[in-house]
C-alpha cells in the first residue's frame, strides 16, 4: 500500500517536536509495511517574507527533511504574493479568505504534481485544515489523478477556522472517502456547522511508550535538581497561548498556593505569553519554574515530577498531553472543552466551563493534592493508546476506502 501524506502538521527548524503526532504515526506506518511519502504543506518565504517574520517576530516556518529516521519530502513552493500581502488582503476584506485559501491550494497542488508522480499512489492522506488546507489540497489531487483521500482533523482547524471557511470546509469533508476526527467532541463541533458525519470516523491521538513511561516521582525530582521533601507538584505542558488559556494559569498557580502552600509549579513550554507570565509570577511572589521548549524524553521527565498536570483550554482537538501525563502516572485536571474530557477519561476530573471558571478549577487541583488519587487506574487506563494500537485502526480505514474503491471499478466494468 503506497499513501501520499499531505500534513500541516510537520517538524521545523527550531521546533523539531511540532506535528509529532504525525511523525509517530508514520514510524508506525512503516512498521505495518505502509509505503509513506510525507509532504509538508508550507511556501518557501521570499526575501519580502523573511523581512517582514523577523520585524514581526513571527517564528520562520521551514520544514526538516528527517527526523527520528521519518524522511520529510518538502516541497518548495513559492506564493504568488507574499505572506504579508495576505495578510493585509484578509485584514482588510478585499477578498474572502476561503478564495484566498482556494487559491492557495491550488498553486500547492500544482508545486506536487511538478515534483511526484500521484498515479503511483493507492491513496491520500491529509492531516490537517489550516492555511493552506491539506485537506483541500488532497480534494484538488484526488479529482484529477482519481485517487481516494482520506482527512484527520485534530482541533483548531474545526473549532477556530471552520466557521469563518464553512462552504470550502464541507465541501472538503463531504467529498473524502473518510475524514478521521481525534475526538468525538470535535465531530460534533464540525455536525454544528453543517457536516453530514456519513463518512466520520473517531480515532484519538495517542503516545509513544518507548518515552512516557511511570518512574519514581522523588527519584525523578532529585535528577532534576527540584526536589524538595514534603511538596507537591502541579505543572503544565503546552504552547503558552491563549486557547490553552495559559492567560490566566498564573492566576490559577496562586489560588491553588492559597488552597496548597507546600506546592511548586513547572511550565513547560513555549509561547508569546511566557514573557508577560513570568512577570506576573514575579508581581504575584510565585515561584514557578519555566522551562522553555524540550524535546519529548525530557518532557515525559518532568511529566513524572508532577503531582497533577492542568489542561485548563478554552478549546481542543483531544490532547496528546493527556495520556503521555497519564502513563506516567499523574492526574491530569482539565476544562471540560473539546476533547478533554473524553481524552481524560475520569469525570471527577473534569471541570465544567463557566463562571469562576479559574477558582472552581484551582479549588479542584487543591482537592486532588490534600486526597490524592489512584495512580495505577489512571496508569492503566491510558496504556491502551500506543501509537502501534492508533495507527492500526487507520490502516484498517486505508483498508475500507481502498476496497470501496476496488467494488467502484468492479461495478463500472
Amino acid at each position: 500500500m503506497k499513501v501520499f501524506v499531505l500534513t500541516n502538521l510537520f517538524p521545523r527548524e527550531g521546533n523539531l517536536a511540532n506535528g509529532v503526532f504525525i511523525t509517530r504515526r508514520i514510524e508506525q506506518c512503516v512498521k505495518l509495511g505502509i509505503d509513506y511519502t510525507a509532504v509538508p504543506v508550507w511556501f518557501k518565504d521570499g526575501w519580502l517574507d523573511s523581512l517582514a517574520r523577523r520585524l514581526l517576530r513571527k517564528e520562520q516556518i521551514n520544514p526538516v527533511k528527517e527526523f527520528n529516521g521519518v524522511q520529510y519530502s518538502r516541497v518548495d513552493c513559492k506564493r504568488k504574493a507574499t505572506w504579508l500581502v495576505w495578510r493585509l488582503i484578509r485584514k482588510i476584506n478585499l477578498i474572502t479568505e476561503e478564495h484566498i485559501i482556494a487559491k492557495q491550494a491550488e498553486s500547492f497542488a500544482r508545486c506536487v504534481e511538478s515534483r511526484f508522480d500521484l498515479s503511483s499512489f493507492d491513496l491520500i492522506h491529509a492531516h490537517g485544515m489550516y492555511t493552506p488546507p491539506a485537506g483541500l489540497i488532497a480534494q484538488i489531487l484526488s479529482e484529477k489523478y482519481s485517487k481516494p483521500y482520506v482527512l484527520t482533523v485534530h482541533g483548531s482547524d474545526v473549532n477556530i477556522l471552520m466557521e469563518k471557511r464553512k462552504k470550502v470546509y464541507l465541501d472538503v469533508f463531504e467529498s473524502a472517502q473518510a475524514v478521521i476526527f481525534v475526538s468525538n467532541a470535535l465531530l460534533e463541533k464540525a455536525r454544528s456547522f453543517g457536516y453530514s458525519g456519513k463518512n466520520a470516523v473517531v480515532i484519538p491521538n495517542g503516545y509513544d511508550p518507548q518515552i512516557f513511561r511511570s518512574l519514581d516521582k522523588d527519584q525523578v525530582r532529585r535528577q532534576l535538581g527540584i526536589y524538595t521533601e514534603g511538596y507537591k507538584y502541579v505543572g503544565f505542558v503546552g504552547n503558552l497561548i491563549e486557547i490553552k488559556r495559559a492567560d490566566k494559569l498564573v492566576e490559577i498557580f496562586d489560588m491553588i498556593r492559597k488552597g496548597y502552600p507546600k506546592v511548586k509549579f513547572i511550565v513547560v513550554g513555549v509561547g508569546h505569553l511566557r514573557d508577560k507570565m513570568e512577570q506576573e509570577a514575579e508581581d504575584k511572589g510565585l515561584e514557578v519554574l519555566f522551562t522553555g521548549r524540550l524535546d519529548q524524553s525530557e518532557v515525559a521527565k518532568y511529566m513524572n515530577a508532577m503531582d497533577v498536570m492542568v489542561l485548563p483550554s478554552r478549546n481542543e482537538g483531544w490532547g496528546c498531553v493527556v495520556l503521555e501525563a497519564q502513563v506516567c502516572g499523574t492526574c491530569v485536571v482539565g476544562s471540560s472543552n473539546g476533547g478533554i474530557p473524553e481524552a481524560i477519561g475520569f469525570q471527577e476530573y473534569v471541570v465544567e466551563e463557566g463562571p469562576d471558571f479559574e477558582e472552581r478549577f484551582a479549588k479542584k487541583v487543591v482537592e486532588v493534592l490534600r486526597s490524592g488519587y489512584d495512580r495505577q487506574k489512571i496508569v492503566q487506563r491510558a496504556q491502551k493508546y500506543t501509537w502501534e494500537y492508533i495507527v492500526k485502526m487507520e490502516k484498517q480505514v486505508y483498508e475500507a476506502v481502498l476496497q470501496e474503491k476496488k467494488e467502484e471499478c468492479i461495478t463500472i466494468d
